[in-house]
């Protein structure tokens, strides 16, 4: 009997070890050179769906009262939000290549907050810098849980069980996206940019998105939807000037 417990112990000891396994550190990196803010340029745009726009997707929230409270008597998926004028909100847009690695950004000590909000998360698109920390605010009367599942850095659930609750976490490696999810109510889904640099910005409710600072240079800037997919388009910057990208979606990816 003893040998059993012995044994039952040292096997929780050793979960417990790996599921606290800390998260992978991000690369070393020497200080480099700053960005010339009298030379900088930006990238604005707007992103647009082209065609008929899916229909909007109801939401059953029935098995959770607090949830119908807190979202109404007909909620609707937040997935894809597209205004009359084809419009889409919520795309995250990003310098994915071309930015010369002899820059470094100091990373924000800003936390950026996150909340569970009407059983949805808010916000749904967002994006942070790496090692930058991230709290989660639960602003309901209800359970939730945050499982956040990356594919480089750590995943993590954790249970927020009452209004107020709040957890913070910091992920240290770039990654774009960042899936988090609910396992209390299926719906629930956000996504997170995880940048190494400052340049990006999510689409408002009239499509349009702006990157400033941009040192003068050649970039490949892409657009991602959760549900559209990704649309990228290569772009040259002058020094002081505004580069303007218009991007396209449709129903297929």
């Amino acid at each position: 009997m003893r040998f059993t417990l012995i044994s039952s112990s040292l096997v929780l000891l050793s979960l417990f070890a790996a599921c606290s396994s800390p998260a992978p550190a991000p690369p070393a990196k020497s200080p480099g050179k700053a960005v010339d803010a009298a030379t900088a340029g930006s990238v604005t745009g707007r992103v647009v769906f082209e065609g008929t726009p899916p229909a909007p997707e109801p939401l059953k929230m029935g098995s959770d009262p607090a949830c119908t409270e807190g979202s109404g008597s007909k909620p609707q998926n937040d997935a894809v939000l597209i205004a009359k004028d084809g419009a889409i909100q919520n795309v995250f847009v990003y310098v994915k290549d071309g930015l010369d690695p002899a820059y470094s950004f100091e990373v924000p000590a800003t936390t950026v907050q996150f909340y569970q909000r009407g059983c949805r998360y808010a916000p749904r698109i967002f994006g942070v810098r790496a090692g930058q920390p991230i709290e989660i605010i639960n602003d309901d009367s209800t359970m939730h849980n945050v499982h956040a599942m990356p594919t480089s850095n750590q995943e993590f659930n954790k249970m927020e069980q009452v209004k107020g609750a709040r957890l913070t976490h910091t992920f240290t490696v770039p990654e774009v996206m960042v899936r988090f999810k609910c396992d209390v109510h299926g719906w629930m889904t956000a996504y997170v940019g995880v940048m190494a640099h400052p340049f990006f910005a999510v689409t408002g409710a009239n499509g349009s998105f702006d990157i400033k600072g941009l040192p003068p240079g050649t970039y490949t800037i892409e657009a991602w939807h959760e549900r559209f997919g990704t649309r990228t388009q290569k772009i040259t910057v002058a020094e002081h000037q505004t580069q303007t990208v218009p991007f396209a979606f449709t129903a297929a990816k």
